[in-house]
């Protein structure tokens, strides 16, 4: 048999068995004198011994050694042969069908849409997929030639595809390759200059080697800065947030919220209920709740929560204001927002005060005055309770000013305010209308009950003293009373009758209490 050389290849021929009456057409990869391989289309089909017809019409004996899905090993010549490298040609076989499942494997991972880069013990790779070569615009000569994985970094850091600052690169990319030789399984978000990312997993393998998988997780993670970004964002803002979920445990709470509930960082991740968070003690409860009533605040405050959006102020034990809004969420939670009205409160109620009362002296202005005494016309019309008014005028006011000055007056006219306050009844109401004149609204008070407070107050003010220099001296006041009647039309009749009754006690001597009495029936003319 002639010697054939091992690097004649690609030769045609025909595969001849059956006798000669089948035939199958073959390329001849490799050829020398003891052995040969063939390639087909299929390798099915193919005998066990035939006779290989080469295109120089040479006609050799074979037997197959191994086979894969397209080629087929065979050994020349002889049977004895043969025999002699059996064991050689299993070998080869093993080995034949290792590498089309390596060959298969590799197509498999081209089809992958996960960057895939196999690594052997010395960090150099032995395979680089076609998703990581498009993802990296990694050329296909470079790939191909079992490049480090510090030449990849290298070519990252190159072509500028990390979204990291020029002057920390260097120190990136050496950071990066102590995780992949520490086998580092912790994923890493690589964030690339296109505005995507990348994470990145570092598997070690049995032989020393790494596997590491890219997958695109741009959407995820850009979802994932969104909910950091609004969570940062709550947990600077100054009103206390709590989100709870749709059995009423808390998904999140920003650090207002844990500040006023007491509760720690490590406690706030163990998603607490809203009911143990109302059942701590000294936090808040309904405004000016009686002691008897604060143990059942709680189960009430979770039966509001829990019905849907609604509104309510709390009160803290140190008198603090809380207004607590709260809306349904799609998923069925409840959102919390907590916002301390404390200065909105106290404003509120000082602009009360300045709308109400009279600033010499802190009883209610006339305006005010007049409208509680609306209300209390309005219940004497419907139930016929009595309700009676004292107006009071200073006696010789002018005088005082004349005399010692206007400080001096406004002391006196204070006084009298004093002496009015310390003489009514606890239900009994207040007013400077104006001036030297004050006004007093007793309500389901009779004529002659009014005429008992009347006097009282006469006789505080007469015994006040009041500081000019280095003297002191004293006022009087008169007072005119007048009761509701049904005859009456109104506010303006009753306070009218009162100020008359106040006009007689002052044509009387003043320093004196007049009760008004309507006039009696006009004389029929026939009488």
């Amino acid at each position: 048999m002639p010697r054939l050389v091992s690097e004649r290849t690609f030769l045609a021929g025909n595969i001849i068995f059956n006798y000669g009456q089948s035939t199958i057409n073959c390329i001849v990869r490799r050829l020398s004198e003891d052995g040969a391989t063939l390639e087909m289309q299929s390798s099915l089909g193919v005998p066990e011994r035939f006779q290989l017809q080469l295109a120089n019409q040479e006609i050799l004996t074979c037997r197959v050694l191994w086979r894969s899905d397209r080629q087929v090993g065979v050994a020349l010549g002889a049977e004895d042969l043969v025999e002699t490298k059996i064991d050689d040609a299993r070998g080869r076989s093993t080995d034949s069908l290792m590498r089309g499942q390596m060959l298969a494997l590799r197509a498999a991972l081209d089809f992958v849409p996960l960057g895939i880069v196999l690594l052997d013990a010395n960090l150099r790779a032995q395979l680089i997929n076609r998703a990581f070569r498009q993802m990296w615009l990694l050329p296909d000569e470079v790939a191909n030639s079992n490049p480090s994985f510090v030449t990849l970094m290298h070519h990252g850091r190159d072509t500028l595809a990390y979204e990291i600052p020029e002057a920390e690169l260097d120190a990136y990319v050496a950071e990066r390759v102590r995780q992949v030789k520490a086998g580092d399984a912790s994923p890493r978000d690589l964030r690339r200059t296109a505005g995507d990312v990348v994470r990145m997993h570092c598997t070690p393998l049995p032989d020393g080697g790494r596997m590491l998988t890219y997958t695109p997780v741009t959407d995820i993670v850009r979802t994932s800065d969104e909910l950091k970004l609004l969570r940062d964002a709550l947990e600077a803002v100054e009103d206390g947030v709590l989100l709870l979920d749709h059995d009423l445990n808390a998904s999140f709470m920003n650090r207002r919220m844990r500040r006023f509930w007491d509760v720690s960082e490590q406690e706030a991740t163990g998603h607490p209920s809203y009911a143990s968070l109302v059942s701590r003690a000294h936090r808040a409860s309904a405004p000016n709740l009686p002691s008897n009533e604060l143990a059942k605040f709680p189960t009430k405050r979770v039966a509001e929560v829990r019905a849907g959006d609604h509104v309510r102020d709390l009160q803290t034990p140190d008198g603090r204001r809380i207004r607590a809004h709260c809306s349904t969420m799609s998923n069925g939670g409840r959102m919390l927002t907590y916002v301390d009205i404390t200065d909105l409160t106290q404003k509120a109620a000082l602009l009360e005060t300045l709308a109400t009362t009279d600033p010499l002296t802190g009883l209610y202005n006339r305006r005010h005055f007049l409208d509680n005494l609306d209300a209390e016309w309005s219940r004497f019309q419907r139930y016929y309770r009595s309700v009676s008014v004292l107006m009071l005028d200073i006696d010789y006011f002018k005088s005082v000013n004349d005399r010692y000055g206007h400080a001096v007056g406004d002391a006196a006219i204070k006084a009298v305010a004093a002496a009015c306050i310390d003489g009514k009844r606890k239900s009994d109401i207040v007013g400077r209308l104006g001036g030297e004149e004050f006004a007093v609204l007793l309500p389901e008070t009779s004529l002659s009950r009014a005429r008992t407070v009347a006097d009282r107050i006469r006789k505080r003010v007469r015994s006040a003293q009041i500081a000019a220099g280095d003297t002191q001296f004293g006022v009087t006041v008169s007072i005119g009373i007048a009761e509701a009647t049904v005859s009456m039309s109104g506010i303006d009749a009753l306070v009218g009758a009162a100020d008359h009754a106040l006009y007689q006690a002052k044509a009387q001597g003043r320093n004196r209490c007049i009760a008004w009495a309507p006039l009696p029936p006009a004389s029929r003319a026939a009488e």
